[in-house]
């Protein structure tokens, strides 16, 4: 296989999911396995990162490869006025791949243009997320036994959400029903409700989280992302609109599980934790295998 990058989750076909997803397992089952040892990867995030960063290196580390890289810009040349693509063409010639996290949408693309290694898009503003929604759908396959013909309730920040945004295009291989809760001003933006026409796939619209809390397969709970707002007061609108307790779901789906991408902040409470539809930590966990998995298959091990 040629240099082949995951900027998009389009760039993989329906095959290739499968096939990530299925590695994954393979991972989870046996997290250690030395094969890339000889390898060096670059973990290069210009934005603050947690989950993501650990889980990426994590893997890269139970691979066997190395890592080397920053996890804030301010250290580096870039401060100096070093454009990304001198940065990332210099980057190229220490390693094998690049996993990188950018504020600026679009920047992944153009860092796998002109780089001569693999590049993993680790979230570019709010644009994709291809990781996080292979680790998404490796969750929802791990808790529903399927990918086909679910109903997931998608709820918060869709307007800057690149977690929704990315997981809306995956699951359009497997005929799924949206539902869209979110305010006004964080609605789906326009292309994502085309894309969904073109394909012929079924999305309803609500501001209310209790409307469809009973009839789903997965809620996928966000926060409303404040380093996305240019204006202080639209953020403090809506910051804390949707707040989900262990109350509200007496009459919820026995297979229902609830996702979040983390951070919460204050869209979850606590005590939904405690609950058998709470599986947003062993969805972070889910990370570590998928992007072992991704890794992997980019450098043609897999």
């Amino acid at each position: 296989m040629g240099k082949k990058s995951l900027i998009s989750i389009g760039d993989f076909s329906k095959e290739e999911i499968l096939h990530v997803l299925e590695t994954a397992r393979e991972f989870e089952q046996n997290k250690e396995q030395k094969f890339l040892e000889g390898k060096v990867i670059a973990s290069l995030f210009f934005e603050p990162s947690t989950r993501t960063r650990l889980s990426f290196e994590t893997a890269i580390n139970r691979l066997g490869a190395k890592v080397i890289g920053f996890s804030d810009a301010s250290n580096t040349s870039q401060s100096k006025g070093e454009t990304l693509k001198d940065t990332i063409k210099m980057v190229s010639n220490y390693v094998d791949m690049i996993v990188m996290r950018h504020p600026l949408e679009g920047s992944s693309r153009y860092a796998s243009e002109v780089a001569s290694v693999p590049v993993v898009n680790a979230g570019d503003g709010a644009n994709q997320h291809p990781s996080q929604t292979l680790l998404d759908l490796y969750s929802i396959m791990q808790t529903q036994g399927r990918l086909d013909s679910l109903t997931i309730n998608m709820v918060g920040d869709l307007k800057y959400g690149r977690t929704t945004h990315s997981l809306l295009q995956a699951m359009s291989h497997f005929n799924p029903k949206f539902i869209f809760t979110s305010p006004e001003e964080l609605k789906m933006p326009k292309e994502y409700k085309t894309f969904l026409d073109s394909k012929g796939i079924a999305y309803e619209e609500t501001t209310s989280l209790e409307d469809h809390l009973n009839d789903c397969d997965i809620l996928y709970m966000t926060r409303v992302q404040q380093e996305r707002f240019t204006d202080p007061m639209e953020y403090e609108r809506v910051k804390d609109v949707y707040r989900l307790s262990a109350s509200m779901l007496t009459d919820v789906k026995e297979n229902m599980k609830i996702l979040h991408p983390l951070p919460r902040i204050t869209e979850i409470d606590q005590d939904v934790d405690d609950t058998p539809y709470a599986y947003y930590f062993k969805q972070a966990e889910n990370g570590l295998y998928v992007r072992m998995a991704i890794i992997s298959y980019l450098l043609g091990y897999r």
